[in-house]
């Protein structure tokens, strides 16, 4: 099959286009027919040095899969081949999403939604339930609140303004202002120029801030929280404030959720959250979706496909 690997540490030019072995499914185990692979921020992190990821013999990278099953191991019951599914297979451990076949535990995949096709479902995994986890298990946002979405228009932020609003909060986002117009329509009640206006001065009682950017977006945040209030931290923990005044403060790490994946799929089919994807482009082109991704300018996702007709 065809697969694309980190030849060693670095840039974008490590990723190399290679053949491998058609794994095979375990018990319990499927094997999916990858047709798209979403590509995140923690796909380059990891490739230039490593990062927190349990590699195999050969490293392979990406998480984000939507695909057909192709064959089932002993016990599975959830699913059958020819099932569409989408799924963040073995996070933190390697998965090797940029590649033509993945396996991993079935109920680290559901049912793809209907009304949305392979690039849109591969767009969805790891950024979703990252918002989610952070907002739902984390934080754990009522109706009513305020929740503060930091890079709103970023790959994990457009998806937790939509999620937030879903349940019911009021939300501000922090982007620049060409892409304000998409918030709003994405559910954005109120929006702040990154650029131009500090945030810290212009909100205040939050209930809940997002902060996917790091550096001392978290000291800063912790300004417009309300006691008892929730940062949560998604880049590293390096980036977590001491909390103070009763705020709660702390990293979140994002990992398989088969019920999280089942509730983004219905938000996806009530028409309730829908990814933006910025740019698609074929597995082969690895390379270039990283140095597009580092760039840091991306509104929403990028995403590669692996199977090029009927995504």
């Amino acid at each position: 099959m065809r697969a694309v690997v980190v030849s060693r540490w670095g840039g974008p030019e490590v990723l190399t286009a290679t053949e491998a072995d058609r794994p095979e499914p375990q018990p319990g185990e499927i094997l999916v027919r990858v047709h798209a692979a979403g590509v995140n921020p923690v796909d380059w992190k990891t490739r230039e040095s490593g990062g927190l990821i349990h590699w195999g013999p050969v490293p392979a990278v990406g998480w984000d899969v939507s695909g057909t099953v192709e064959a089932v191991g002993g016990g599975v019951t959830l699913v059958r081949p020819g099932d569409e599914v989408f799924g963040m297979p073995r996070f933190p451990h390697q998965a090797g999403a940029y590649a033509e076949y993945v396996t991993a535990p079935a109920r680290q995949f559901v049912r793809k939604p209907e009304g949305i096709g392979h690039i849109g479902a591969a767009a969805l995994p790891l950024a979703a339930l990252t918002a989610w986890q952070a907002l739902v298990d984390t934080a754990r946002v009522q109706p009513g609140q305020r929740v503060l979405v930091h890079a709103a228009a970023g790959g994990v932020g457009h998806l937790a303004v939509q999620i937030a609003k879903a349940l019911g909060a009021y939300v501000i986002g922090t982007a620049s202002t060409e892409k304000h117009k998409l918030l709003r329509e994405l559910g954005a009640d109120e929006l702040i120029d990154y650029r131009t206006t500090d945030f810290a001065e212009a909100v205040s009682d939050v209930d809940v801030v997002i902060d996917s950017i790091g550096g001392d977006y978290g000291k800063r945040s912790l300004r417009v929280l309300k006691p008892g209030g929730h940062l949560v931290t998604l880049p590293s923990p390096d980036d977590v404030p001491e909390g103070a005044g009763g705020v709660h403060t702390g990293w979140t790490l994002v990992e398989p959720d088969y019920r999280g994946l089942v509730q983004i799929a219905a938000l996806v089919e009530e028409g309730r959250l829908r990814p933006v994807v910025d740019t698609v482009l074929p597995l082969e082109e690895a390379a270039k979706a990283h140095e597009i991704g580092e760039r840091g300018r991306t509104t929403g996702k990028i995403v590669l496909t692996v199977v090029p007709d009927g995504v």
